[in-house]
């Protein structure tokens, strides 16, 4: 059996559906990474997923700091403790400094829930259905210092249908997320990767 040679934290906000997806694909011999550590911003079900694997886990909560500052600084002392190659944020709903991104520069990977860089932001998937579009999607990218703005690694179609309501068109794009977020990590994990401006490749 191999033994996984990356060292992954994974950051989350929520249910843990995608952090789930990838503890199942680092139970097999042939992933090519270990998730170090859970972190979290909040009380949340992943980190009972990380608790009930043995995982190492924190929250740092942006209400037990005086300002935003100061709980990014606990935030990446926090992620750096565990020494990750690279990070995922998997559902992680807070927006990083300018110091964290620089610290893990090209090494942050964001699942987003709309075909980037149509409808970017925490309500993706709400607008894509306002603006009436027929199809979404799942962006898989790098975090840089905007929102939603990183050089993209992969994106896969979601078709909305007619009678979709928010709930199940975004459950629809979580099940394509889960897979295409274990695929690209997997590539990250043993491939080398070539920015060009926007654009992104994994060789």
């Amino acid at each position: 059996m191999n033994t996984p040679s990356r060292q992954i934290v994974v950051m989350a906000s929520g249910t843990g559906s995608l952090l789930a997806s990838l503890l199942e694909a680092a139970d097999r011999p042939d992933f090519p990474a270990r998730i170090a550590a859970v972190v979290t911003d909040r009380e949340c079900r992943a980190q009972k997923l990380a608790d009930d694997r043995g995982i190492a886990s924190a929250v740092v909560s942006l209400r037990d700091y005086p300002d935003r500052a100061a709980w990014g600084k606990a935030l990446l002392d926090e992620v750096s403790r565990h020494q990750p190659d690279f990070i995922v944020a998997a559902g992680f709903m807070k927006i990083l400094d300018g110091e964290f991104i620089g610290r893990y520069r090209n090494r942050i990977i964001n699942a987003h829930p709309a075909l980037l860089p149509s409808f970017p932001g925490a309500r993706a998937v709400a607008d894509a259905l306002a603006h009436g579009v027929r199809v979404t999607g799942s962006t898989i990218h790098l975090v840089d210092d905007g929102v939603d703005t990183g050089p993209i690694l992969a994106q896969e179609p979601v078709i909305i249908r007619p009678d979709d309501d928010e709930q199940t068109l975004h459950e629809r794009i979580k099940a394509v997320e889960r897979d295409l977020l274990v695929r690209v990590v997997t590539d990250f994990a043993t491939k080398s990767i070539d920015i060009q401006g926007r654009k992104a490749r994994l060789l």
